[in-house]
C-alpha cells in the first residue's frame, strides 16, 4: 500500500466504514448495492483511506438491515452477487485499499436453515441445541424463561408454535425476535463460524468487524439477572470462555498472508476491554468511550488517558471512532447542549453550524491520536443526522419495538448525496439503461439542503469539510508522527488541550468560548476552521509543527 507508516497497517489505519444501503446505488432500484460501491472506490481512494469496513452484505430477510443473516457465504441479491463481491475486493485491492467484512456471530436470520429446522423438529431435537431454546415458566408455559430483555425493547424471547397450533418452546434473541442467538456451547456452531471466516479469507478479505462481541457465550443455566447478586456480572455478556473462541479465530487468520485483522465491537468495562485484545485474540477494538463522549476538554482528555493505558497493558494499538450506522451523526450531536452520545432518544434544539465546528475540530483530533481511526460515510462531507424522516418510512426495529419512543438509527442512514442540486443527487444513476425509465427514490429521503454537501459541491472547496479530511488523512499517511506511536501532553491554557506526536508535530484544539494565541511555531500544517491573526477561534482544532 502506498505511503504505509512503518509496522503491521492495521495499528495505524484509517477505515471508512460503508452501509452498503445507502452508500450508491448502482442499479437504480434506490437501495445502495456492491455495484455503486465499485463505481465510487476512486472516492475513497482520494479520500485517503486504507481500508474499507463494510456492513452484512450477506442473504438476509433484512429485518434489521441485514444483521440478522440467513447466508453467510453469499451476497443477498438486493446487493449483487457472489461474483460482484470477488470483484470488489480485487479492484479495492488495485486502489491501494484492503476490504474489511462484517461478521454476525452472536445471532442468525430466524430464516437460517439451521434454525428453520430447528423449529421444526421440535423440542429435545439436536438441531434445537443449536440454538437457545427452553420451556417458558408459569402454569402452562406462558411467561419467558427469564427476565432478560431485548435490546430494542421487550422480551429477550419469543414463544414457538408447535404443529398442532398450540404454544411450544421460547427462543433467546437479545435483539429482534428474527434474530434467534446460536449457542456457542455447542461444537458445531464453532466448527460453521470457523468454516465461514475461512470462506471469505479465501476470498482475499483483509479482515473482520466481529458484531456485539462479547454476547457469544452466556452464563450456565440463562439465571434471572434480578436473581444475581449487587455487582455480580451479566450473564448475557462479556464471559470469560469466549475467549476461547477468539483465539481459535486468530490462529485462523494468522495462517494466511498479509495481515487479516479482527475488530471488535466490544461494549465492555474498561477492564475488560485489554483481555479481548492480547496478542493472540483481536487485533483492534471499537472505542465506545471516545465516541460517547462530551465535547468537553477535561472528559475528552481522560477518555484518552484512559484508552492509552488500556491498550498499553497489552501492547494493542487505540482506535477513534466519532460515528457509525448506530449513531447519531456528530454534527447533530455536537451542535446540541448535550453532547454525549446519549440523547438519541430525546431529541433537542440543534445549531448545525456550531457542530460543523465542532465535527470538524473533532476529525482533526481524533486523526492526531496514537492508533487506528473510522471515518463514517457521510461524516467526510459534513452530514447532519435527519430527524424528520416519516414514521412509515423508518425501517429501525428499535422504532417498532419500543412502540415508538425510540426514534431509531435511521436518521444516520440516509443515502450519500454524490452530486447535482435534487434529490437522489446521484445516489442512483438518473439512467439505469431502459428508455423512459426513471430510477426509484432513495429507501430513504435525502434533505434538499443537502445540495450544498455532495461530493460534487464540497471538492475543490478549500472550506469543505471533504477537503478538510482529504488534507489531513494526506497528512495523516506521510507525516512520520502520525499513526501509531507515543503521545506526550503539552501545557496548555485552561479549556485547550494540546499534545505533541513527536517529530515537532503539534496538535492544538481550542474548546473555550473565546479565542487563544496560537503557541510559536516553525510550520503551519493544518486548521478546522480560519485563524484569525494568530488566534485560534473557539471550537478549532490546528496541526503545525515547532523546533
Amino acid at each position: 500500500m502506498p505511503d504505509e507508516q512503518p509496522g503491521p497497517w492495521w495499528r495505524g489505519a484509517a477505515i471508512y466504514q460503508i452501509y452498503p444501503r445507502s452508500y450508491a446505488d448502482g442499479n437504480g432500484d434506490g437501495v445502495g448495492d456492491i455495484a455503486g460501491i465499485r463505481a465510487r472506490l476512486p472516492h475513497l481512494r482520494d479520500l485517503g483511506v486504507d481500508a474499507v469496513w463494510i456492513s452484512p452484505w450477506y442473504v438476509s430477510p433484512m429485518a434489521d438491515a441485514g444483521y440478522d443473516v440467513a447466508d453467510y457465504r453469499d451476497i443477498d441479491p438486493l446487493f449483487g452477487t457472489l461474483a460482484d463481491a470477488e470483484a470488489l475486493i480485487t479492484e479495492a485491492h488495485g486502489l491501494g485499499l484492503r476490504i474489511i467484512v462484517d461478521m454476525v456471530p452472536n445471532h442468525c436470520s430466524d430464516q437460517h436453515p439451521w434454525f428453520r429446522s430447528a423449529r421444526a423438529e421440535g423440542p429435545g431435537s439436536p438441531e434445537r441445541q443449536l440454538f437457545h431454546f427452553r420451556p417458558g415458566r408459569g402454569a402452562s408455559g406462558e411467561l419467558p424463561p427469564n427476565d432478560w430483555q431485548s435490546a430494542f425493547g421487550g422480551p429477550a424471547w419469543t414463544r414457538t408454535t408447535a404443529p398442532d397450533g398450540t404454544p411450544g418452546e421460547w427462543y433467546l434473541h437479545l435483539f429482534a425476535p428474527e434474530q434467534p442467538d446460536w449457542n456457542w456451547e455447542h461444537p458445531r456452531v464453532r466448527e460453521e463460524f470457523e468454516s465461514i471466516l475461512r470462506f471469505w479469507l479465501d476470498r482475499g478479505v483483509d479482515g473482520f468487524r466481529i458484531d456485539v462481541a462479547s454476547l457469544l457465550l452466556k452464563q450456565e443455566g440463562l439465571p434471572d439477572k434480578a436473581s444475581l447478586p449487587q455487582g455480580a456480572a451479566d450473564p448475557a455478556s462479556d464471559r470469560p470462555e469466549v475467549h476461547e473462541i477468539y483465539r481459535a479465530w486468530r490462529r485462523i487468520a494468522d495462517t494466511y498472508e498479509g495481515e487479516r485483522i479482527f475488530v471488535g465491537e466490544l461494549w465492555v468495562a474498561p477492564d475488560s476491554l485489554p483481555r479481548y485484545l492480547r496478542a493472540d485474540e483481536l487485533h483492534t477494538g471499537f472505542n465506545f468511550p471516545f465516541m460517547q463522549a462530551p465535547w468537553e476538554p477535561g472528559a475528552l482528555r481522560a477518555v484518552i488517558d484512559g484508552t492509552l493505558a488500556q491498550h498499553a497493558l497489552v501492547g494493542a494499538p487505540a482506535t477513534w471512532v466519532l460515528g457509525s450506522h448506530d449513531a447519531t451523526r456528530v454534527v447533530t450531536r455536537y451542535g446540541r447542549a448535550d453532547t454525549s452520545f446519549t440523547e438519541r432518544h430525546q431529541p433537542a434544539p440543534v445549531d448545525l453550524d456550531l457542530g460543523t465546528r465542532r465535527a470538524r475540530a473533532a476529525a482533526l483530533l481524533s486523526f492526531a491520536l496514537p492508533g487506528a481511526v473510522y471515518v463514517y460515510q457521510g461524516d467526510e462531507l459534513g452530514l447532519w443526522e435527519v430527524e424528520d424522516i416519516p414514521v412509515h418510512l423508518r425501517q429501525d426495529p428499535a422504532v417498532q419495538q419500543s412502540g415508538g419512543t425510540d426514534p431509531g438509527r435511521d436518521g444516520c442512514r440516509v443515502p450519500l448525496p454524490w452530486e447535482g442540486d435534487e434529490a437522489p443527487f446521484g445516489f442512483s444513476p438518473s439512467d439505469v439503461g431502459t428508455e423512459g425509465t426513471e430510477a426509484t427514490e432513495p429507501w430513504l429521503p435525502q434533505p434538499p439542503a443537502w445540495k450544498d454537501h455532495t461530493v460534487a459541491a464540497e471538492s475543490g472547496d478549500p472550506a469543505s469539510t471533504l477537503e478538510l479530511y482529504r488534507a489531513a488523512l494526506h497528512i495523516r499517511r506521510t507525516e512520520p508522527a502520525l499513526g501509531d506511536g507515543p503521545l506526550e501532553w503539552l501545557d496548555a491554557a485552561d479549556g485547550v488541550l494540546a499534545f505533541t506526536r513527536g517529530h515537532g508535530f503539534v496538535c492544538l484544539v481550542n474548546f473555550t468560548a473565546g479565542p487563544v494565541e496560537l503557541p510559536a511555531h516553525t510550520e503551519p500544517l493544518l486548521s478546522s476552521g480560519p485563524l484569525a491573526g494568530g488566534l485560534v477561534p473557539p471550537d478549532t482544532t490546528v496541526w503545525f509543527r515547532i523546533g
